[in-house]
């Protein structure tokens, strides 16, 4: 093609929570006039700063510049619930067991490859180590069903060869202060982070390497202009060889695999800062991460001080739009379901108020692939994370840098070789029968 346009672009109608609670970061500029770049990296959350620094590290003379629609941290990066995932984590399961042995020990070395370069970043960059914390993380049961498949998974992690252990009731309550939960499963690889302090974190050491970071820079579009790129903004222009699309679901927005993409939006409350008298009757560990048995169930976690305050989060429900924008009702809905799962878990804490409530735009495939390699001659993608932005947002990140510079390693190879998106149903039949079966699935987890 010679040119794409963008219909819209990333709009949010709640605060990006994990940004609020921190002290007010140093802002990037937006764009403006004429300029020119080796590469043009479009999207500032996991993938696009992934690629950033990716491609420092291969071409570290290159001109790079990284424009992002909002300010960093405000996107999808901001409403993520920070829980960077090494071992088998499919969402559409039942028991969040993957693609079988080989594809599961496939994606288990390549999360861990991810998580050492999160990790390489935080030393290289300065970032407060507090952002990424290797305390690994919990699948927590509360009913028959979660206890059922939590000993599903445990025998899927035996096969693969994986350590975990289980945890009683009596355990579960000890980490959490909760006495909600039936048993647990502990596995020790997962990277917890503090997922706007990360970001920040990231764009600050890339900008003190000397990658330019525009905020506040929609990309309207693209067109060809001889052999380069020309990427438009609302108050200037770069000219450049190589683009990389690190849009998540707004690759849709441009145009491209139109009609494959689900558009899916998680909602989260978080708490206010709790008092010591709430700490107190709260017990437990200062920070923990609990996934439910049932991927559809509700997931908690907890901070500290160092992270932007003693809080708790609690994430539950989803929806699909097509149009890419939630709803004030979307997001009051969840907020209700959320209140009344916090109630569930720590009636010694009623009462307390839940200062943010947002919601959180994902990108899935039907065949759970991403769409990461070359569009056409100087456009790459990194897109499509299926739900795990923390861990495969910084894989097709990488792989992106490596395809745009023509570089391989096992990550790239990996996303490249992968099928293209199946083709969703006829709208407004998707979306309709998406969330009916979402609602469907919430119900049968909501024990859990």
């Amino acid at each position: 093609m010679t040119g794409y346009t963008a219909k819209h672009g990333p709009r949010f109608n709640s605060p990006a929570a994990w940004r609020e609670i921190l002290h007010p970061p140093l802002p990037q500029p937006p764009l403006e006039g004429q300029q020119t770049a080796d590469f043009v990296v479009i999207g500032g959350g996991f993938a696009g700063l992934s690629a950033a620094r990716r491609l420092l590290q291969l071409q570290p003379s290159a001109k790079i510049m990284l424009l992002d629609a909002l300010a960093i941290g405000q996107g999808s990066a901001g409403r993520n619930s920070g829980f960077m995932i090494d071992l088998p984590h499919d969402l559409a399961s039942d028991d969040y067991a993957g693609q079988g042995t080989a594809a599961d020990q496939t994606m288990t070395r390549l999360n861990r490859q991810a998580i050492a370069f999160a990790q390489d970043a935080v030393t290289e960059y300065g970032i407060n180590t507090v952002y990424a914390d290797p305390v690994g993380k919990v699948n927590g049961a509360a009913s028959a069903a979660g206890l059922a498949q939590t000993e599903s998974y445990a025998a899927h992690l035996s096969h693969l060869g994986e350590a975990y252990e289980l945890l009683d009731a009596q355990s579960m309550h000890e980490l959490s202060g909760s006495r909600y939960y039936r048993a647990g499963l502990y596995t020790p690889g997962t990277l917890m982070l503090q997922p706007a302090g990360y970001v920040l974190g990231l764009a600050d050491g890339l900008v003190a390497k000397g990658v330019a970071v525009f905020e506040n820079t929609p990309v309207l579009g693209f067109k060809r202009q001889g052999n380069d790129w020309v990427v438009q903004t609302p108050h200037g222009a770069v000219t450049t060889p190589q683009i990389i699309l690190a849009t998540n679901g707004h690759l849709e927005s441009f145009g491209i695999a139109k009609g494959r993409l689900v558009q899916l939006f998680l909602y989260a409350s978080m708490t206010q800062e709790l008092d010591s008298d709430a700490c107190a009757r709260l017990g437990g560990a200062p920070r923990w991460g609990i996934t439910p048995a049932d991927p559809m169930g509700t997931t908690m976690r907890r901070i500290d001080t160092a992270q932007g305050g003693n809080r708790i989060i609690t994430r539950t429900c989803a929806s699909v739009r097509t149009s890419m924008e939630t709803s004030d009702a979307d997001v009051a809905r969840a907020a209700r379901v959320q209140r009344r799962k916090f109630d569930d878990r720590y009636p010694q804490l009623a009462g307390v108020k839940m200062e943010y409530e947002w919601a959180g735009h994902l990108c899935l495939s039907l065949n759970s692939v991403s769409v990461t390699g070359a569009i056409e001659e100087g456009v790459t993608s990194a897109c499509v994370q299926n739900g795990l932005g923390t861990a495969r947002g910084t894989l097709t990140g990488i792989a992106a840098a490596e395809t745009a510079c023509g570089e391989t390693s096992d990550i790239s190879a990996h996303f490249t070789a992968e099928a293209a998106p199946k083709k969703l149903p006829p709208q407004p039949f998707a979306q309709i029968g998406a969330n009916a079966y979402l609602r469907w699935k919430e119900y049968l987890a909501r024990a859990e």
